[in-house]
């Protein structure tokens, strides 16, 4: 899999160093690479406590990403999912700590534990006062006898965070970490594993099924699951979760483990928000990308019970852009559209064949789906399939509402259900082609020639004509061989659909974005659609 860098050796550093030069001045780094990775604050005050932490690279923007104001002090970055060095975390805390003292966040991994913990020892012979907190919060494997430590610790960075900022004294900042530490809880699930730099992606996640509890640096979760979809996603997660948690208000982190994209994310805050935990959930931090695993294809939630001391921690400021904020959860609101765009409705009226004929239709296009994504993914952005398959689902359900048994007023609301579920252009033109359709058919014109002035008026509006490689290039022939049948309708819209596949040059549409060598050869979808729609309503 290729990537944006330039190799691997130096990838950590020239990372680290694209985040300095965007700080502003705030945040430095200690001399000695590249063995010494340490990212500091420059306005630090050494009379309070410090907070350092860090761990492999490869989860950011976590550690780096969390230095600033009311966070850390100082991160210690190692290479890609390793451990910072001895030395490299004594650096940090040296370069940090004052008369407050220091507080090392240390995740739950062998390396870390060991490499923080003899720093620790060192930093405290030089006469510096050190306290370590481990983090423990995975509970996907019951039976490990250490748990992993993952997003969880976000929430212990804040809280600690805030407590240094006010000025607290060492003691009271590591017990309180310690308390949220205590009673923090995750897990996390994937649709993938992650791409470590310079190495081939492990093929472990079979198509189809998800992993869940699986650890940020790619490490096998509890189970392989089927998957179907977010919501099943989240109530997986939300099941393990709930033998872990109490009865009061809690506050979950939706985090994103990297590749994951925001539109999905936000169908998982929604689906969190709906889920059995949803009269528990006071607020949420994110979504957002913040303890990630590389370019993971998943997401983890990560619970803490809402309590007076850290509820004020969580909502203080920071200055760090990577921390989302608490924000807390609510309720869609909704209102009423304004004057002159409530759709007005016709009377619903019932034609049993015109119903059975519309439900072919649909029932046609949607098993097009993937077969004219995969076309228009050749020439355009791949969701040809889904626009239609949608509108024609939507249309579907809407059946009851029509009024089947008059053509005029059916072409027209056709159009009106079109123009408010269809998407993109597509969407448009077509209800432009259904309501020209009822305004023809209202002037007394039969089916096919209320038909041929719907697809005029297509044309003239939308500016796409035969030969310009759009739908019209099937549905236009089509409708001129209508009077002769639906066979002789169904051969012209396919010699119409396959021509478009030598048309170079796209006068219309996504596809007039396009070379010449990307088109030839491929149907335009739209044609293909329209081709295959009359295909398979001779077959019946």
């Amino acid at each position: 899999m290729s990537q944006f860098m330039n190799n691997r050796e130096d990838l950590v550093n020239e990372a680290i160093d694209g985040v300095l030069v965007t700080s502003d001045g705030k945040l430095a780094r200690l001399d000695g690479y590249p063995h010494i990775r340490v990212v500091y604050r420059t306005d630090w005050d050494k009379s309070k406590v410090a907070l350092v932490s860090g761990g492999g690279a490869g989860h950011e923007p976590a550690h780096v990403g969390f230095v600033g104001q009311g966070m850390l002090t100082a991160a210690v970055a190692g290479d890609v999912f390793a451990s910072p060095s001895v030395d490299a975390v004594l650096a940090g805390i040296m370069a940090v700590t004052g008369p407050a003292g220091c507080l090392l966040i240390v995740k739950n991994y062998t390396g870390d534990r060991l490499n923080f913990g003899l720093a620790a020892e060192r930093a405290r012979a030089f006469g510096l006062k050190i306290e370590m907190v481990i983090v423990d919060d995975d509970v996907a494997l019951p039976d490990l006898p250490q748990a992993r430590g993952v997003a969880g610790t976000l929430f212990v960075h804040k809280i600690a965070g805030a407590l240094a900022a006010e000025g607290a004294s060492l003691e009271a900042v590591a017990d309180a970490a310690r308390e949220v530490i205590d009673k923090v809880v995750s897990i996390g699930m994937s649709l993938d594993t992650c791409t470590v730099p310079g190495s081939p992606k492990e093929d472990r996640v079979k198509p189809g099924m998800a992993e869940l509890g699986l650890g940020i640096h790619g490490e096998a979760g509890v189970e392989q699951v089927a998957f179907s979809s977010a919501k099943e996603a989240i109530d997986r997660v939300v099941e393990r979760l709930g033998h872990h948690i109490g009865s009061g208000p809690h506050v979950v982190l939706l985090n994103n483990l990297g590749a994951t994209t925001a539109l999905e994310m936000s169908v998982l805050a929604r689906e969190l928000t709906l889920s059995s935990l949803k009269d528990r959930l006071q607020w949420m931090v994110g979504p957002a990308a913040m303890m990630t695993s590389l370019n993971m294809h998943g997401f983890s939630v990560s619970l803490l019970p809402v309590t007076k001391l850290n509820k004020e921690a969580l909502v203080a400021p920071v200055g760090p852009a990577a921390w989302p904020g608490v924000h807390p959860v609510g309720s869609v609101v909704t209102t009423m559209l304004p004057d002159g765009l409530s759709p007005i409705r016709p009377t619903p009226s019932q034609h049993d064949d015109h119903a059975l004929f519309l439900t072919r239709c649909c029932d046609i296009l949607i098993g097009l789906e993937s077969e004219l994504n995969a076309l228009d993914a050749k020439s355009g952005d791949g969701d040809t399939g889904s626009t239609l398959a949608a509108a024609a689902r939507a249309l579907k359900d809407s059946l009851d509402r029509l009024p089947l048994a008059d053509l005029t007023q059916l072409y027209r609301a056709i159009g009106l259900e079109l123009s408010q579920t269809m998407g993109g252009s597509s969407g448009v033109l077509l209800a432009i082609f259904f309501a020209a359709t009822g305004d023809a058919s209202a002037s007394g014109n039969d089916m096919i020639g209320a038909l041929k002035a719907g697809l005029s008026r297509v044309s003239e509006i939308g500016g796409a004509n035969p030969g310009d490689r759009t739908m019209i290039d099937a549905l236009w022939p089509a409708l001129e061989a209508l009077p002769g049948g639906m066979d002789s309708a169904a051969k012209a819209a396919r010699k119409g659909a396959d021509n478009t596949a030598n048309i170079t040059k796209a006068r219309a549409g996504r596809a007039s974005y396009l070379s010449a060598d990307q088109l030839l050869g491929h149907n335009d979808p739209g044609a293909e659609a329209i081709a295959q729609l009359f295909e398979q309503l001779v077959i019946g």
